[in-house]
């Protein structure tokens, strides 16, 4: 969906969806994979009332969803060479990168520990949402845990119904399968969830990394 292609209606749900998650309020929104149930990331409130309406574990970290790579820089302790070229190829886009994070970011959206998975959508929705907000949003699906991810708006409220404090109908969304999560906080890629992104795309990209001159590339910061 092209900027452009936002209709005042939605940009207007937008902005209201902003003033929401600033007050520790609750989002729906659609992305390019699935239906995202946002919150404020810094915002503990909001956080964990995404824990209590999904009925997730607190020990299970959620995910973060950024406007650009710029901001991942701002969470993240350090970004391997490879965790770039990642970046580079696919976001926007269906892969979610789990990075080693110094932020100060609520223990509760790492479920305490010391990894922050992020990614950047290609759906002009949620990005434009994260930069109305100036801050990364969760990005966790709009289903209860262990149901299946839903991707229209009429689907979220069936299952969350007025736990929800806003749904931003923008259509169905065009993916329908969430996003690969990749683990490159270590020597190799780790794949954690099979998603959007295949599996042999990632290796083959970690083998040409290798192969090439990115080994000696300086990592960022």
């Amino acid at each position: 969906m092209a900027l452009n292609s936002l209709s005042d209606k939605l940009v207007k749900q937008i902005s209201e969806a902003a003033e929401i998650m600033r007050r520790g309020g609750i989002v729906a929104y659609p992305t390019d994979t699935v239906y995202g149930l946002g919150a404020d990331a810094f915002n503990t409130d909001g956080v964990e009332k995404v824990y209590r309406i999904k009925q997730r574990p607190y020990t299970m970290p959620l995910p973060v969803l950024l406007a650009d790579k710029a901001q991942a820089a701002s969470l993240a302790a350090s970004i391997s060479g490879f965790a770039g070229c990642l970046m580079e190829k696919f976001w926007p886009g269906g892969l979610t990168l789990v990075l080693e994070t110094d932020a100060s970011l609520p223990a509760c959206i790492t479920g305490g520990g010391d990894k922050i998975a992020v990614r950047v959508p290609d759906h002009i929705v949620p990005v434009t949402l994260v930069r109305e907000l100036g801050k990364p949003i969760v990005g966790t699906s709009a289903n209860i845990s262990s149901y299946p991810s839903v991707v229209t708006a009429e689907e979220v409220a069936q299952q969350l119904g007025n736990e929800v404090d806003i749904i931003i109908d923008a259509g169905r969304c065009p993916g329908g399968l969430e996003s690969t999560v990749a683990d490159v906080t270590g020597q190799s890629p780790i794949i954690l969830r099979q998603g959007a992104i295949p599996e042999e795309e990632i290796m083959k990209t970690y083998r040409e990394y290798i192969n090439g001159a990115g080994e000696s590339e300086n990592s960022i910061r």
